[in-house]
């Protein structure tokens, strides 16, 4: 078969949730592509193996040497299969705050205030602590607490405490400042990703169709419609017919990548690469926004973190076996246990600082191999101001789109992360997690603006939560309008992190679900 009714593309957490819900019901023809494989794995479905991920999974994107940064090229890890990046992220379940809907209502995404996206966020939301006014319990999108954190990691919120910073057990209820340990999607210990969820308790329904290892080349637009996709599987190429639409879910960088191999983008730039222009879209691809994040480690003698020793090693043997039989144990880690939110000015309207906690010494995103005992503790600044883009490099599908985050290129976002920082490393020097007495693999004088820059240019990287490429408005300029559908273009819509005009003060995931929750709700609405 085909031809369907509707064609996902992209198998990652807002086209999983899209795919799931359309096809649910078994009343119309569904059929989700993606590039990468299925991601049944143990590698993959083992929490404490994140860091051990086939590079099967990961697209390992870098980017263009950032200015911001020295000069340095990024790293860009982006999910590759189905469950996108929820299949190799850290678990954390962040929705944002409820400033970033409201101000997203208030620039032109009507509709998407917070009171309006709450009760999406709810439905996808199966938590294990049961139903409020903030959350859902019967959703396929099992959240849950952790049930072994490293004492470490209680220890970071415990330091925070001790400054007086406030201490929260719901992130996503009414307040998020604060600090606590952060709830994962997981269960019954093994993560939970967005395919888990919504995509694998339908493959065996007659109406929905996964393609796995389908390499999407353009989307198929005639007289102003989008009726199919073209793919590439292995050397066969075939093409996808699709009579209600296409749903465009691949990411904040292949959306805009893809959009722009169908002829939809700037339309010089599109000429530049040899294609035809089919519609002039100048924000195709532009302001790209991304968490710029600084980390830095502290080495114990204390063997309570995690790490790389004798008594480390064996500690981790004996949990793989622990896990493997019970599902039990330290394996279920998320690596970012703790953290919290924090203003780095009283008068903001929201927390601008968000920390990652660790038990486990970090290097160049985990990359490089540490000896020793220790841990980690990330900043990140929460609403940059420095934009991006993402342009091609080819007309190639299979090439990497070429990504361009212009990392801390306004001043703002560095006087937020030199706050950031400061205030880690107070955090750091607080009991009980000074008990430690940890040795700073990274000592710089904190007091010193200079020295402290110096330092962040030399270190910073992403926090993984690229979004905007694709802007939701209701302004001409705007990539889609506020039901998702493509701006020029009938019978396309864009649904996953690429639309959010501002980046959420948090993690992307949880939003990029909600967003894949929306958009079934507005296709089944436009198809009606």
């Amino acid at each position: 078969m085909d031809q369907f009714d509707i064609i996902v593309i992209g198998g990652g957490s807002a086209g999983s949730a899209a795919a799931g819900r359309l096809a649910e019901d078994g009343t119309r023809t569904v059929c989700l592509v993606e590039a990468g494989g299925r991601n049944d794995t143990v590698r993959v479905k083992t929490p404490g193996f994140m860091p051990f991920i086939p590079k099967s999974s990961n697209y390992q994107y870098e980017t263009v040497p950032q200015r911001g940064l020295n000069g340095r090229i990024g790293y860009q890890p982006r999910g590759r299969g189905l469950g996108g990046s929820s299949a190799i992220n850290a678990m954390v379940y962040i929705r944002g705050h409820a400033f970033d809907y409201d101000q997203w209502a208030a620039l032109g995404a009507t509709g998407w205030s917070y009171a309006e996206v709450l009760p999406y966020f709810k439905r996808a939301e199966g938590n294990e602590r049961g139903a409020d006014d903030f959350h859902g319990s019967d959703g396929p999108l099992n959240v849950m607490d952790q049930r072994w954190p490293n004492v470490t990691s209680k220890r970071f919120v415990e330091s925070a405490a001790a400054l007086q910073l406030p201490r929260t057990a719901d992130f996503n209820g009414a307040n998020q400042e604060g600090f606590g340990l952060y709830q994962v999607t997981q269960k019954a210990g093994e993560r939970w990703s967005a395919a888990r969820a919504y995509v694998e308790p339908l493959r065996d329904k007659a109406n929905f169709a996964v393609r796995t290892g389908a390499l999407v080349e353009k989307i198929v637009v005639e007289d102003g419609r989008a009726t199919g996709v073209v793919i590439r599987r292995g050397s066969k190429r075939e093409t996808l017919r699709a009579r209600g639409g296409v749903i465009l879910s691949a990411g904040a960088f292949n959306s805009p990548q893809i959009l722009m191999l169908s002829g939809i983008g700037p339309a010089a730039h599109l000429k530049d690469k040899g294609i035809d222009v089919v519609a002039d879209r100048a924000a195709v691809g532009a302001d790209l926004q991304d968490h710029i994040d600084y980390v830095s480690s502290w080495e114990t003698r204390s063997t309570d973190p995690l790490g790389d020793s004798l008594a480390g090693t064996w500690r981790m043997v004996k949990a793989i076996f622990e896990h493997r039989t019970r599902r039990t144990g330290i394996m279920t880690t998320c690596f970012a246990e703790a953290g919290g939110f924090w203003k780095s000015r009283p008068d903001l309207p929201a927390p601008d600082v968000q920390y990652h906690f660790v038990p486990a010494m970090l290097e160049d995103h985990g990359r490089t191999k540490v000896k020793g005992h220790g841990f980690s503790v990330h900043a990140c600044v929460l609403r940059p101001e420095s934009r991006g883009s993402v342009t091609l490099a080819s007309a190639d599908a299979a090439a990497a789109p070429v990504i361009d985050p212009a990392f801390l290129t306004d001043e703002r976002d560095m006087a937020t992360l030199r706050a950031g920082v400061r205030m880690m490393h107070r955090i750091v020097a607080a009991p009980p997690l000074s008990d430690y007495s940890g040795v700073d693999r990274h000592p710089v004088n904190i007091d010193d603006d200079a020295a402290l820059d110096a330092l962040i240019r030399s270190r910073a990287d992403t926090v993984y939560h690229p979004v905007g490429t694709c802007r939701m408005g209701s302004d001409a300029d705007a990539v889609v309008d506020p039901t998702l559908k493509l701006n020029g273009i009938e019978g396309l819509w864009v649904a996953d992190a690429s639309v959010m005009p501002r980046l959420v003060s948090g993690n992307t995931n949880a939003p990029s679900i909600m967003i894949g929750e929306r958009a079934a709700d507005f296709v089944k609405a436009a198809l009606a």
